[in-house]
C-alpha cells in the first residue's frame, strides 16, 4: 500500500513542479508577449490568417465571440460527420471498413466536437486510419483549443480587458500549446514503443498454430493529443489500456501529467493575468486538497479489495478485476480519479469494475467539474464559484459584493445559476427516463445499484465533456446515441455562452475603489469558504443519485460479506 501511494506522490510532485513554469509560459502566449517558439510559428500563425481571412487584431464582443464559438464549432462537426458518413470510399482505409450507423457517426462527431470523445464504438472495428486521423484527430486539436480560448477570453474579461479574437486565441492555442508537446509528446511515445504506422493490420501466427490479426496504425500522433487536449478517445476500443496506447510505466506516466498539465497550470495562469498569483496559488491548493482526498478515498477503497472475494481467498488482496497488472491499482486509481477529474475521459482500467468509493468519486469529480474541470472550461468554473461565493458571504456581512473590483450584480449571478444548473439538467432528466424504462432503454448489465451507477455516468460522462464510461453499458443504440448527444450539447455550449456573456458584461463594468469594508478574495478564509460553496451545493444536487448508486452498493457489499 505505501508504495503504491509513494507512486502516485511522485506523479504529483512532478506536476507542482511544471504548474509555475508552464502556467506563466501561456499567461504570456495568451497576453501576446515573447515566446521561445515565436520564430517558428509566428510565420505559421501569419499564413493561417491570411488564408482565412481572419483579423486577429480586430477584437470581439461577446456574442460575437460566442457565434464564433458556434458557427465555427458546427462547421467542423458536420465536416467530420460527412467524412464518417463516406469513409468507405476515403483513402487510409486498409481494413475496408464501411460507414457506420448515421446515430453513431452523428454522436461521434457531436462527441469530438464538444471535446468529450465518448465512443460508442471501438475504434479499431468501426472508424478508418483516415477518419482516426483526418476527422477525429482534427478535432483533438481544435475542440480544446476552442476551450483553451473560452478559457483566456474570460479571465480577460473578468479583469476588465476586451475579451480578444477568438480565431486568434484557437489558433495561439494550437501553435504554441498543443501542437509543439504534441510533436515532443508523440516522438517519445513512438520511441516507448507505441506504434505508428498506415500498414494494416498484422496477422500472426500463435503458439497453437491459430491464425492471430492484430489491429495497429498511426497512434502515436494520436494519443498524445488525446491525452494533452482532454480529448480522452481511444484508437483502440480498450483505450490506454491497450499495450499499443500505452505499453508501460513510463508512457503511463507521460499520459497522466500530460493531461493533468494545462488544467492545474492554467489556475497558475490566471493568477499571473490578474496580477494576483496570490490568489491563483489558493484556488490551486483548494482543488488540488480536494483531488487528493478523493485519491485517498479512492486508492483505500480499491486496495481493501472486495471483501467478498477477500473471504473467498482467505486473505485481503487489492482489487484487480479489469487493471492492467503492468499498472496495478495505485496507478489505476490514480488515473481514474484524473480523467474524470481532468474531464479527460481516457481510461486505463475498466470504471464498471472500481470498489464503490472510487466509483463515487469518479462521479462526484465530473459532477463538479472543477478538480481540475475541462480544458480551459474547469478553470473557467472555478471562478464562477468563485463569485456566486462573493455574492453568497457579501448578503451575509451587508456588504455590495465585488470581484476583482467590479461589482456582482443581477445579470452575473443570473447567469453563473445558468452555469451551474445546466448541468444537473442535463444528466438527471435523461437518467430518469432511461431509468424509467430500463428493460427497453437502459442497456444496463449489471443490475442493481451499479445499474444505477452505469446510467447516471454515461449521462454525466456526456454532460460534463468527459467521455468515459462504467463500460459493459450497452449504449450503442439509437436511444443512447441520440439522448447523449442532446447531453454533450446541453454541457457543452449553454455554459459556453454564459460564461462569455458574464465575462463581457463584467469586462464593460468601471473599477471600484478597494475600500476597508472590500471583501478580499485573494485569503484562506474566502478560499476555505468557496471549497465549502462548491462541496455543499454538490452534495445538495447530486447526493440522491449518490445515495442511490455507489454508496447503496457499498452498503450492500458490506451487508453480503
Amino acid at each position: 500500500m505505501i508504495q503504491g501511494f509513494i507512486q502516485i506522490a511522485l506523479t504529483l510532485l512532478i506536476l507542482l513542479a511544471i504548474v509555475p513554469f508552464f502556467g506563466s509560459y501561456m499567461a504570456k502566449v495568451y497576453q501576446n508577449q515573447p515566446t521561445f517558439l515565436d520564430k517558428v510559428f509566428s510565420p505559421v500563425d501569419g499564413l493561417i490568417y491570411r488564408l482565412t481571412g481572419v483579423r486577429a487584431d480586430r477584437g470581439m464582443t461577446g456574442w460575437q465571440y460566442t457565434r464564433a464559438v458556434l458557427f465555427s464549432n458546427l462547421a467542423m462537426a458536420v465536416l467530420v460527420f460527412l467524412i464518417l458518413m463516406f469513409q468507405g470510399v476515403l483513402p487510409f482505409n486498409p481494413t475496408g471498413l464501411s460507414a457506420p450507423n448515421w446515430d453513431l457517426a452523428l454522436h461521434t462527431a457531436i462527441s469530438f466536437v464538444t471535446n468529450t470523445n465518448q465512443q460508442h464504438y471501438s475504434g479499431e472495428t468501426a472508424y478508418t486510419y483516415g477518419s482516426q486521423m483526418l476527422a477525429l484527430g482534427f478535432l483533438m486539436f481544435t475542440s480544446a483549443a476552442t476551450g483553451l480560448a473560452v478559457a483566456i477570453a474570460f479571465i480577460r474579461g473578468l479583469t476588465g480587458q476586451p475579451l480578444g479574437n477568438f480565431y486568434a486565441d484557437m489558433t495561439r492555442s494550437i501553435t504554441r500549446v498543443l501542437l509543439p508537446i504534441s510533436i515532443v509528446g508523440g516522438l517519445a511515445l513512438l520511441i516507448l514503443g507505441v506504434p505508428e504506422t498506415l500498414a494494416g493490420p498484422a496477422v500472426a501466427t500463435t503458439l497453437e498454430g491459430a491464425t492471430q490479426t492484430i489491429a495497429r496504425g498511426p497512434v502515436a500522433h494520436f494519443e498524445i493529443i488525446k491525452e494533452l487536449g482532454e480529448n480522452g478517445g481511444g484508437f483502440f476500443g480498450i483505450n490506454s489500456a491497450h499495450p499499443f496506447e500505452n505499453p508501460n510505466a513510463l508512457t503511463n506516466l507521460i499520459e497522466t501529467v500530460a493531461f493533468l498539465s494545462i488544467p492545474a497550470s492554467l489556475i497558475y495562469t490566471y493568477g499571473v493575468m490578474t496580477r494576483n498569483k496570490k490568489q491563483g496559488w489558493l484556488v490551486f491548493w483548494m482543488v488540488f486538497i480536494i483531488y487528493v482526498v478523493l485519491i485517498v478515498i479512492s486508492g483505500i477503497g480499491e486496495y481493501a479489495g472486495n471483501p467478498l472475494v477477500n473471504d473467498v481467498l482467505g486473505n485481503q488482496a487489492p482489487n484487480l478485476e479489469s487493471k492492467e497488472i503492468r499498472f496495478g491499482w495505485a496507478q489505476t486509481v490514480l488515473w481514474a480519479i484524473s480523467t474524470t477529474g481532468t474531464m479527460c475521459g481516457a481510461v486505463n482500467g475498466l470504471h464498471d469494475s472500481l470498489m464503490p468509493p472510487a466509483g463515487f468519486a469518479t462521479l462526484f469529480n465530473m459532477f463538479l467539474q472543477i478538480v481540475w474541470g475541462g480544458q480551459g472550461t474547469g478553470t473557467a468554473y472555478l471562478f464562477v464559484f468563485l463569485i456566486l461565493t462573493v455574492f453568497l458571504t457579501g448578503l451575509m456581512v451587508g456588504r455590495t459584493p465585488e470581484f476583482l473590483g467590479r461589482k456582482i450584480e443581477k445579470q452575473e449571478i443570473v447567469l453563473a445559476s445558468v452555469i451551474l444548473l445546466v448541468h444537473p439538467f442535463a444528466i438527471l432528466v435523461p437518467s430518469a427516463i432511461t431509468l424509467a424504462f430500463a428493460d427497453t432503454l437502459s442497456g444496463i448489465s449489471n443490475p442493481g445499484f451499479h445499474g444505477v451507477s452505469q446510467v447516471v455516468y454515461e449521462y454525466a460522462s456526456a454532460a460534463a465533456n468527459n467521455g468515459s464510461g462504467f463500460e459493459g453499458l450497452g449504449d450503442g443504440t439509437l436511444w443512447w446515441n441520440l439522448t447523449a448527444s442532446i447531453s454533450l450539447i446541453v454541457g457543452r455550449y449553454i455554459p459556453l455562452m454564459a460564461l462569455l456573456l458574464l465575462a463581457d458584461g463584467m469586462s464593460r463594468k468601471q473599477p471600484v475603489p478597494e475600500t476597508k469594508g472590500t471583501l478580499r478574495t485573494d485569503t484562506g478564509l474566502f478560499t476555505g469558504i468557496t471549497a465549502g460553496v462548491i462541496v455543499i451545493l454538490g452534495a445538495l444536487t447530486f447526493f440522491p443519485v449518490l445515495a442511490l448508486g455507489p454508496i447503496a452498493e457499498a452498503f450492500e457489499i458490506a451487508a453480503l460479506k
